[in-house]
Parts: C-alpha cells; sequence; structure tokens
C-alpha cells in the first residue's frame, strides 16, 4: 500500500520548473519524524558497534535489527537492487559502499554510515562518518569541516528563502577552510517524504537565492561530500560505491530536515537539531 493510501490523502505537490515537489502537512511532518529518530537510533547502534575486527556486514546486520524491531523497514534494502540496510563507505569510497561480511575494519579507518528507515510510509535519511579508533589531525579536521558544513546548510531550511540558501551555505563553509577541501560534484541531498529520493536535487555548492522557495512542509536530506584531495569521482565496477579519483580520503554526513513555520526541525537528530544548530543562532522546533 503506498503512503498515501495509509494516510487518506494524495501528497500536496508544488510545481517548480516542470517539476513536482511533494509539501507535506504537519502530521505527515510528525510521522517523518517517526521515522527519523528510528534512523537516528540505528546509526547511534552501529556506531557504537564500529571497532577494529568488526565487518561493515555485521554493522549491517545491527541496522537492520535495530530498524525492524521498531517497526520499520530499511530503505536501502532491495533499493534498485542494493543488498545492504546500510551504506558502508571507508575511507577512499565516498558514498554507496556494500556491506559485506568480509570485509574488516582495521584501526584509523574512516567509515561513513549512511541509513534509512520507512515507519508508516514515510522514509528518514541520514548520515554520519567516524574513524575506528582515534583519527589522525588530517581525518579529524576533515570530518569536522564535512559535519559543520552539513549544519550550515540546515540552518539555512527556513521557510521563505530558496533552496540554494542551503547549497551555499554548505559550499561557504568548507571553502572559508585553510586546506583546499574538495566538493564533491553531482551527490548531494535531495527531497524526501513517501519515497527516499525526491525533487528537488541539492548541490552542496551554488550561488543563493535561486532555485524553488522554501515553504513548510518541504522537508530535504542536506548531505555533504568533502574530500582531502580531487573530488573527481570514479563508481566501481559493482555500479554502487563512488571513490575518489586520486585515492583520497572523504567524509559524509546527512540529516533530514523538515521546513516549519518555527524554523529548522532536524527530524533524523534526536534532539531535533538544537546542539548542532546554536552556533548558528538557529533555535528548531524539538
Amino acid at each position: 500500500m503506498t503512503a498515501a493510501g495509509i494516510l487518506g490523502r494524495i501528497p500536496l505537490l508544488a510545481k517548480w520548473s516542470g517539476r513536482m515537489i511533494q509539501i507535506k502537512t504537519p502530521h505527515e511532518i510528525e510521522l517523518m519524524r517517526g521515522a527519523g529518530l528510528v534512523v537516528a537510533g540505528a546509526i547511534a547502534a552501529v556506531r557504537a558497534a564500529v571497532r577494529p575486527g568488526v565487518t561493515t556486514g555485521e554493522l549491517d546486520a545491527i541496522a537492520e535489527d535495530h530498524i525492524r524491531s521498531a517497526g520499520a523497514v530499511p530503505s536501502f534494502l532491495g533499493y534498485h537492487g542494493f543488498t545492504g540496510s546500510i551504506c558502508a563507505s571507508i575511507n577512499d569510497e565516498i558514498v554507496h559502499g556494500i556491506p559485506d561480511r568480509s570485509r574488516t575494519l582495521a584501526e584509523g579507518d574512516n567509515i561513513s554510515i549512511d541509513c534509512g528507515a520507512i515507519l508508516h510510509g514515510w522514509h528518514g535519511d541520514s548520515a554520519v562518518t567516524v574513524t575506528v579508533g582515534p583519527p589522525s589531525a588530517e581525518d579529524a579536521a576533515l570530518i569536522d569541516v564535512t559535519e559543520r558544513s552539513m549544519w550550515a546548510g540546515l540552518a539555512k531550511a527556513l521557510a521563505g528563502g530558496r533552496l540554494t540558501d542551503i547549497s551555499h551555505a554548505v559550499e561557504e563553509s568548507i571553502t572559508a577552510e585553510r586546506h583546499p577541501y574538495g566538493i564533491v560534484d553531482h551527490y548531494g541531498g535531495h527531497g524526501i517524504g513517501t519515497e527516499m529520493h525526491q525533487d528537488p536535487h541539492v548541490l552542496n555548492y551554488g550561488r543563493a537565492g535561486r532555485g524553488p522557495r522554501l515553504v513548510p512542509g518541504l522537508a530535504l536530506a542536506i548531505e555533504p561530500m568533502v574530500t582531502v584531495g580531487d573530488p573527481t569521482t570514479v563508481e566501481l565496477e559493482d555500479g554502487w560505491t563512488v571513490v575518489t579519483k586520486d585515492g583520497s580520503r572523504a567524509a559524509h554526513f546527512e540529516h533530514t530536515v523538515a521546513i516549519t513555520p518555527e524554523g529548522p526541525w532536524v527530524l533524523t537528530a534526536e534532539d531535533g537539531g538544537v546542539a548542532g544548530l546554536a552556533p548558528f543562532g538557529i533555535t528548531p522546533r524539538t
């Protein structure tokens, strides 16, 4: 059954540049918050299990068990044939790494844990990058820059703004650093709701003040992907895993946010985004 059937209504669509963008009611945003909290719990469980010797397949099983125990369904499993409940991307892998029971984490690895869940027909999507054991100074800086750029973008998820206000804030946060970090082209965030990937596409760079108007009821996944070196990418023969062409390390963070009249509501953050948005002077709905 479709989400519309579950909720007894057809989701509201707004037209922009020939594309239809799903606008949610306050009740539907509340349902998405439920899915977001499932994702937050799954990522926390996986993060707690990251250690030398654990396999990415074992981490995947932890996520799937948490999601199903909460009465939800993994968004990723079976999506266009994907075989995991998480994407587990290590070191030079940027996104879409396939979990594998034979792939073991080692001390010093960076791993991006990307996870999605469907609850009552609505999706949540989030990602974090963590280091196995203590990070090097370079890795710690890369991870910090990427996470801060995500929060800079989330702080611009304000009713009345434009989509590229978010993109520009992410870019500006990254390019303000002394190190010339790379911003991955093409890959980025997206609309989210009754499907995991919806319009509009949210690039992690661009001029502010462009694109569709940000209105209450719009939900977006904001996900910067940053590299230490050249951001040029290559897709591996598995048809999923995206890596840096030069072999440099990457980091990836993501949160799902709803635009509300009261401000951004970070649906996949346990506190609704309070801690992450505070440095930007934003008090989110919780």
